[in-house]
Formats: structure tokens, sequence, C-alpha cells
């Protein structure tokens, strides 16, 4: 008796594992004729092809000519059919005349777009890093590269939210002209400059053609800071290599004597003690440390009463910390953490700076910005005195809404051999140090003072 099998050859597939992979995928042509095939489904997706096609072409020659034609184009196009289909059938002479005088408007205009004028130029910035009050300045060089004279054109260049004119003359072939422009620094930050472009209008600014010429640069400019004098540790207790009750194997500062220990360096065994006890003694030393030094300065709105007061305190923050870079000291420089608009809880930590070149600490400094969604000051000390292991000195940076007892609650985040100064930066109150309990309150209401203060709490140590 011969059985027939109903698992059909291998190699070969059902119409039903066919139509169910047919039904799971998910592409534009199963959402469009489902599992459908044949003339008609291959015809649906032809047209559906060849529509977008035509829809993305017309999109971009709507680009292009919204690029060109001003809104005022725009009204005088449409003025064109409106006005010829009325005068026409209504029998209005003055619609038709307005209507033929709109084509000859728009012929006229589309004219002063034909052509390229052969220019090469370059922008160029003599500084990429600029501070804050002072004078930066482009220029912007320009040369005929064409076979003859042309004709004088206006150059726009973006700088930051403004736009700057600049008139270039007739030039001949050949000729070389540079146009240098003003970049204001009002304020710190990142003003972008560029790129350099001509316009081509018609006189009634129908339509306007903008040209780029070249790459778009940017000037970062830097908070104002002051020379801190590096002796400014003259407040803290804490020096450079001054000894800590940690006992180290190897170090500078002798503490003991003790019993020779597997695995203790023989370099440092004292022979002459060795000799007297008949027991090798090896010397112990008390660890002295380098002073570490860290700014935080709070971007919590919370802290400050006023942007000015907020400037002040990035100054501050700056000038401490460009003064410990070039003291060769080793810094941390610390922001507060800014939360998500849409997050689900506060985030509790806070951004380190670069500090390994004044101006990189600078550049970082200049982006900065207060936030009501910034950690405030209290928290963001608790996150440096829990992450940054070895802190001897530290330095808090903030505003005059920043109450006493909230500064002391800061300083006892620290363990109790760490000198903790704050800085309050106020432009109403009087200047002045006093002393609370566990840290240093230093009050200034204008940079200058900063240097004056600590130099004369160096002086007095």
């Amino acid at each position: 008796m011969i059985t027939r099998s109903s698992t059909p050859p291998r190699g070969t597939r059902t119409e039903a594992s066919t139509s169910t992979d047919t039904a799971a995928l998910s592409n534009t042509r199963a959402r469009i004729v489902g599992t459908r095939t044949g003339v008609l489904a291959d015809s649906v997706v032809g047209i559906v092809r060849a529509s977008r096609a035509v829809a993305g072409a017309v999109a971009g020659i709507a680009r292009r000519l919204g690029s060109v034609i001003t809104p005022l184009g725009w009204i005088v196009l449409a003025l064109i059919p409106a006005a010829l289909l009325v005068g026409y059938r209504l029998g209005w002479i003055e619609l038709v005349a307005a209507g033929w005088a709109s084509v000859a408007l728009a012929a006229l205009a589309a004219v002063f777009l034909i052509g390229r004028v052969p220019y090469r130029m370059n922008l160029v910035l003599p500084h990429r890093r600029a501070v804050v009050g002072e004078p930066a300045r482009g220029a912007v060089t320009v040369q005929n590269a064409g076979a003859r004279r042309v004709l004088g054109s206006v150059l726009e260049v973006p700088v930051g939210e403004a736009i700057v004119e600049l008139a270039v003359p007739s030039l001949r072939r050949g000729t070389t002209r540079t146009e240098d422009f003003a970049i204001p620094t009002r304020r710190r930050g990142i003003v972008k400059v560029g790129p350099v472009r001509t316009v081509r209008a018609d006189p009634l600014g129908l339509v306007r053609r903008e040209l780029s010429w070249t790459d778009g640069l940017e000037l970062v400019v830097h908070p104002r800071t002051v020379s801190v004098p590096s002796t400014s540790t003259g407040l803290i207790r804490d020096l450079e290599g001054a000894p800590t009750r940690d006992l180290t194997a190897s170090d500078v500062a002798f503490h003991a004597l003790r019993e020779y220990q597997s695995g203790d360096d023989r370099r440092y065994i004292h022979w002459r003690s060795t000799a007297k006890t008949g027991t090798y003694m090896v010397r112990q030393f008390e660890q002295t440390r380098r002073s570490h030094l860290v700014v935080a300065l709070s971007l919590a709105t919370h802290d400050f009463a006023d942007e000015r007061e907020f400037e002040l305190a990035v100054s501050v923050a700056g000038s401490l910390g460009v003064r410990a870079i070039r003291d060769g000291r080793t810094v941390s420089v610390v922001v507060s953490a800014i939360t998500p608009e849409f997050a689900k809880r506060r985030v509790y930590s806070v951004r380190p700076l670069a500090t390994h070149l004044p101006d990189r600490l600078l550049d970082d400094l200049a982006v900065v910005e207060a936030s009501v969604n910034a950690l405030p000051l209290r928290d963001a000390t608790r996150v440096v005195a829990e992450g940054t292991p070895g802190i001897s000195v530290a330095f808090l940076v903030c505003g005059s809404r920043t109450t006493a007892q909230e500064l002391r609650l800061c300083a006892a985040e620290f363990p109790p051999d760490v000198e903790v100064v704050a800085v309050v930066c106020d432009p109403e109150a009087v200047p002045g140090m006093r002393r609370l309990a566990g840290l240093n309150v230093l009050t200034i209401g204008y940079l200058e003072e900063l240097r004056l203060a600590l130099a004369r709490a160096a002086a007095v140590a």
C-alpha cells in the first residue's frame, strides 16, 4: 500500500505560508494594496510612486521660488491672472492695464536675477576669542576673478542676531579689496559670524536672491576676569605640602620608626636603629598632600537676584580657576547640572569644566547660563563633597539670595579639614570678609574687589 505524504517537497512554499509572510509586511506596498497582486495592484503602486515623485519635484520648485520671491512678489503674481481674467471678463480697462503692468514688473524683476558676479571672498577673524566689553573685528576680502570690471555691490554679513552691510565699490579685473567690520561683545557667549552673502534684488523688492560665498565662523566671548594674586592661599590654613594625619611608608614628613614588616621598601630601613635593637627598623612618614582647589559655581536662579549678579559670579569663578591653572595647582571647576524640562526627577550632579588650559576653561564659562532647573548650591555642594576626593580648599560662588544659613549648611557637607570660602556676589552690599561657623564669607560688589580682598587676606596671613 502506497501512502502519499501531505508534506510538500523541500524547497517549495505553500500558499498559506506565502500569504502569512505577505500579511506580516509593514512596508508601503502592503499598506496600499495589502496582499493583492496582479496588474491592478502594480498599477496602483506605480501611480503612488509617480505622484510622490511629482509632489517632490513641485515641493523642490516651490522651495526654490520661495527663497527668491518676496511676499510682495507673490502678491504681484497673484494679481496678474486675477486682474486679466476679471478685466477681460467685465471689460474693465483699468484692471487689464494693471494686469499687464504686473506682467511687465515681474519680467523686469526676473532680469535682476540673471547672472553671477565673479567674486572670490574670504572671511577672516583675526582672533577667535575675545573678552566681554573689549573691541573685536572681522574682515572680508573680495577679489574680482572675472575678465572685466564688475559693478559695485552690497555684502551682508550676519553677526549674531544683526546683519552688517558692507559696500564694495566697482572693481577692475584682478583687484582685491578688504572691508573690516566691528563685532559686538556686550555679552559673553558665542557670536556666529557669516557666511558672507551677496543680495541681488529688484528696486521694488519683488525678488531677492542671496548667494553665500564663505563659511560661517564663531567668535567666543569670554567673561571678564582679573588677575588674582597667587598668594591668595594665605587665607587658607591647608597649604600645599602640609602634613596630614594619614601615615604612609614613603613621603618627606618623618613621623616615627617601626619594626620591619614583609613587603616594606628596604630603602627606608634605618640602619643605626637596627644595629642598636638587633631588629630591622624602618622609617614611617606622615603623608603630605597637594592642595586640591575646587571652585563650585551655582547656576540656579534661586541664588541670584538678577543677571548682573550672575555675570559677576561667572567672572569670579573664571578668575579663581585661571589663577589656579597658571599656578600649576590641582583645580576642579564645576557648575550645577540642569534638569531637563520633562524629566521625571531632579538630576543630582554637577558638570565639570575644562581646567587643563585657561582658555578652555573660559570657553566653557562663556556658554553657561542660569536656569530655574539648575541644581541649587546646597545640593551641588553635597555632590562635590561626596564625589571629589582630596579636597583641601573649596570656593562656593553664589549671589545675594543665598542666605547665611544655607552657606553654613553647604560648609557642613565638607570634612572638617577642608577650608571653605563662600564668595557672595552682591553689588548692593558693603564689600568685606567675615567668619561664620565653618567658613569664610567674602562679599564683593565689583570684580576688582575680589583681587583686593584676596591680596589683603594674603598679606594679613
